[in-house]
């Protein structure tokens, strides 16, 4: 070793800059008419952007609130659901079970426990049930969330905002696949079984590739029909493109066979 070479210390080399702190949580409020506000706390940040209350999660919890045979006695499962406030509200209407689920991240999961505590009265929160969950992977722990009159499947399933990540279409309809009821006769409702796809084109450029979902969904013998559209204020005001396109909600359902009535 040369003269000074012991000197070196190689940390003073390979020092990365201190990251900065996690922004810490904010809290969102959904206002309603029927029931108290719900106060939605999201994640300070996350590239999963679970850290905003999109527009399609109010439209979701207004279309609930103003339809609520679609949650009552019903299982209810909401794939991606980030804040968790479309699937509370189904609780709060009546549903038999809810099971919420976000990617396997304890900052995800922790989050939707502690707003199903805040925001649930106790009766309420024993019919809810935070999973983390994959897309298109095995869905064993969600089924065996299921009451036992109600094994085969869920009768709601709620996709909020969900589909402007065009490279996990095929994965959340193989979810939907897996998890959604079979009519029967049994039924006690004249709703069939469906999935509620909310959503808006936050990339005016890039909605044809979001409607792609449908086009994949029909192929796979789904029947797809816009059910309703609602404005809100654009999530990014300064994004490009069209700003009422980027402001506009709209609200499908996805059923399998005959789809009886529904409220529009």
């Amino acid at each position: 070793m040369q003269g000074g070479e012991e000197d070196l210390y190689l940390g003073d080399v390979f020092t990365e800059p201190p990251r900065p702190p996690t922004p810490p949580p904010t809290f969102a409020t959904c206002t309603r008419n029927a029931f108290p506000d719900l106060k939605i706390r999201l994640v300070g940040s996350h590239p999963l952007w679970a850290h905003h209350l999109w527009n399609a999660a109010l439209a979701f919890a207004s279309y609930i609130d103003s339809n609520p045979k679609i949650a009552h006695d019903r299982c209810v499962l909401e794939l991606g659901a980030g804040g968790g406030l479309p699937g509370l509200v189904a609780a709060q209407n009546g549903a038999k079970k809810v099971v919420l689920t976000d990617y396997p991240e304890a900052v995800l999961i922790d989050n939707l426990e502690f707003n199903a505590r805040q925001n649930l009265s106790p009766e309420e929160k024993d019919h809810v049930e935070t999973q983390g969950y994959i897309w298109g992977h095995p869905v064993d722990s969600i089924m065996r969330a299921l009451p036992k009159d109600a094994s085969t499947g869920f009768h709601l399933i709620i996709l909020s905002d969900l589909i402007f990540n065009h490279s996990q279409h095929d994965a959340l309809l193989k979810s939907c696949d897996m998890c959604l009821a079979s009519r029967s006769a049994n039924d006690d409702t004249s709703i069939a079984p469906c999935v509620l796809v909310f959503y808006s084109h936050h990339r005016p450029h890039l909605a044809d590739r979001d409607l792609g979902f449908f086009r994949k969904a029909q192929g796979a013998g789904w029947v797809c029909e816009e059910i309703v559209t609602r404005k809100y204020p654009p999530m990014f005001p300064e994004d490009p493109g069209e700003e009422e396109v980027r402001a506009t909600v709209h609200g499908w359902r996805m059923t399998r066979g005959d789809t009886g009535d529904f409220p529009h």
